[in-house]
C-alpha cells in the first residue's frame, strides 16, 4: 500500500463520481442530490486527509532533501486549490438541485478539483514518490486510510491560509534550530 496510490484511488473515484452526475436526468432531483452529497463529503474529506497527512509528509521530505522551495510551492498551492474548491462546493449548495445554475456549479467545482489533481499528480506525488521511500510511504498510507475510515461520514469544511498551513507544518517538520521558513519567499496563488 502506498500513499500516493491511495491518493490516486481517491482521485479517480471523485472523477467517476463527476461523470455519474453528467448522465442522471436533470428531473431526477432525488438521485442528483444524493450523488451530489456523497462527493461533495467527499471531496472535503480528501482534502483534509491530504492536509492532515499527506502535505506535512511532503513538506519533511522536501527539507530532508534539501528541496524546500519547491515542496513548499507546491504545498501552498494545494492548500489554494482546496479553498477554491470548498469555495465551489459551498456555490453548488446555493442553487435548486437540477436547475441550470446548479449544473454550472457543478461543472464549476468539476474544474477546480480536475486542474487541482492534475498538478497534485503531476508534481506533488512524483516527487514525494522520488523523495519517499516504499516504507514510509505505506506507513503514510495506513494513517491516510484510517482517517478517511474514521471520517467517513465527512469533515467541516475550513479553508486555510497557504502560508500559515505551510509555515505551521514545517515548524513541527524541521529540527530545532534549523532555521525557518522565509514566507516572503513563497510563490503565492
Amino acid at each position: 500500500m502506498d500513499i500516493t496510490e491511495l491518493i490516486l484511488d481517491d482521485h479517480h473515484e471523485q472523477r467517476r463520481l463527476f461523470a455519474i452526475l453528467e448522465q442522471i436526468d436533470p428531473a431526477e432531483t432525488d438521485v442528483l442530490s444524493a450523488i451530489w452529497h456523497r462527493l461533495a463529503s467527499f471531496l472535503e474529506l480528501h482534502a483534509q486527509a491530504e492536509e492532515e497527512i499527506f502535505y506535512p509528509a511532503l513538506l519533511k521530505a522536501g527539507i530532508a532533501a534539501r528541496r524546500a522551495g519547491g515542496v513548499e510551492n507546491e504545498t501552498l498551492d494545494a492548500i489554494h486549490d482546496h479553498n477554491e474548491i470548498r469555495d465551489a462546493i459551498a456555490e453548488v449548495a446555493r442553487h435548486q438541485v437540477g436547475a441550470d445554475a446548479w449544473y454550472a456549479a457543478v461543472a464549476a467545482a468539476n474544474a477546480a478539483n480536475s486542474d487541482h489533481m492534475a498538478e497534485e499528480e503531476r508534481e506533488g506525488l512524483t516527487d514525494f514518490r522520488r523523495l519517499t521511500g516504499l516504507a514510509r510511504r505505506h506507513q503514510l498510507a495506513v494513517a491516510f486510510a484510517a482517517y478517511e475510515a474514521r471520517n467517513f461520514a465527512g469533515v467541516q469544511p475550513v479553508d486555510k491560509d497557504p502560508v500559515g498551513y505551510v509555515h505551521a507544518a514545517e515548524k513541527k517538520a524541521r529540527p530545532a534550530g534549523s532555521g525557518s521558513l522565509n514566507v516572503g519567499t513563497l510563490k503565492r496563488n
